[in-house]
């Protein structure tokens, strides 16, 4: 382990996004197209992170020809992580952190779930619901959720824990399931090839992967007899979504809160986590010393995201503090963004969309 004494500082060249997702103790964020314009210490050793440790090796032999005593964490944040849950017995937490939910985040964390699970009718009697886990602090916050619900329902569902490894490498698939085991998850795991498929596409390779996921996933949750799969997107999630197809994509359109699958025959998607915010999910973690991964594929490892300069997850982080912006001024932005897609008033808009094609106001616009 790292000394993160006042002679060394841990530089994290990852994205705000991936940072704020899980990081070193004691490190500081700042993204590698950034480094060279800060005012870095000389009077320190600098170790130099990155996700897997290549993007970083490169930056710290940067910074040796400039005079910084600079060294590479060799492994990366990934490493460290591996290495520190390494050191951790495997203990049993799941009582202490559903103690977690049921009191000190009750509020901000099990009412806006249960509100969104009876406001959406998202779970209804009989319903057999593949709860999808990819290894991250949503999903698994989600998990533990239903579960929990599961026990104290009024009415009989079930559950399946389902976990696809895509072709994690050993030591991050041994993260998520030393993850499930400490939360009480009993997890289903079963591996597909998807990493090897988008390999060597070059446009477009996470989108690509996302769909393949979500198809393996319907079709093993089909298999196992599910009716609906449960994925763990929050609150954040959706507003930056609709700033997002506004922005970029020109439309006004939201994440719904649960969907009929258009290729697999009776089933749903649901979105549980609907009104839960991002930072009290990462409060909850962080209360409960849990540390989670973001991606795991292997393919990635050469950078912090999909790629040095993923144009999907920049944008997402410029939405995000495109938000955090509005919010300095006003502060019920976010809830507003949220508002408004509930509040479309057909009859002030040029035009919209539905099953049938496109409508414009002049079909009902009447000439004085």
């Amino acid at each position: 382990m790292i000394n993160t004494s006042g002679d060394t500082l841990i530089i994290d060249i990852r994205d705000e996004l991936s940072f704020e997702y899980g990081h070193i103790d004691g490190a500081v964020n700042i993204p590698a197209d950034r480094l060279y314009e800060s005012q870095l210490p000389k009077d320190k050793k600098l170790f130099i992170c990155c996700k897997s440790g290549l993007i970083s090796d490169t930056e710290a032999e940067k910074l040796r020809e400039l005079g910084y005593d600079a060294e590479n964490l060799e492994g990366g944040y990934y490493g460290w992580l591996r290495e520190k849950l390494s050191e951790e017995v495997i203990e049993d937490i799941s009582q202490d952190a559903e103690r977690s939910i049921q009191k000190k985040f009750r509020k901000e964390i099990w009412n806006r779930f249960t509100k969104s699970v009876n406001e959406y009718e998202l779970i209804k009697p009989n319903d057999k619901i593949a709860v999808c886990i990819s290894g991250g602090k949503d999903s698994m916050l989600m998990a533990k959720l239903i579960q929990m619900l599961h026990r104290h329902s009024k009415f009989p569902f079930e559950v399946k824990y389902l976990v696809m490894d895509p072709g994690y490498s050993p030591a991050n698939r041994e993260i998520i399931e030393r993850n499930a085991k400490r939360l009480g998850i009993p997890i289903t795991v079963f591996e597909s090839d998807i990493f090897d498929s988008v390999y060597n596409v070059e446009k477009n390779p996470c989108y690509l992967c996302a769909r393949m996921r979500r198809g393996h996933l319907y079709s093993k949750a089909q298999e196992l007899g599910c009716n609906k799969i449960a994925l763990g997107h929050h609150y954040d999630d959706v507003i930056e979504t609709i700033l997002m197809s506004m922005l970029y994509g020109g439309q006004i359109q939201t994440m719904m809160p649960k969907l009929n699958s258009t290729n697999f025959a009776g089933m749903q998607l649901i979105r549980p986590l609907y009104m839960v915010r991002e930072d009290d999910i990462k409060r909850w973690r962080d209360y409960n010393g849990l540390r989670f991964i973001q991606c795991a594929c292997k393919f990635t490892d050469t950078c912090t995201t999909c790629a040095p300069d993923s144009r999907t997850v920049s944008k997402r982080m410029e939405i995000k503090q495109l938000i955090a912006k509005l919010k300095l001024v006003n502060p019920q932005v976010e809830y507003n963004i949220f508002k408004s897609v509930e509040n479309v008033m057909l009859n002030q808009v040029i035009a919209y969309k539905d099953d049938e094609g496109r409508h414009s106001f002049l079909e009902r616009f009447k000439e004085e």
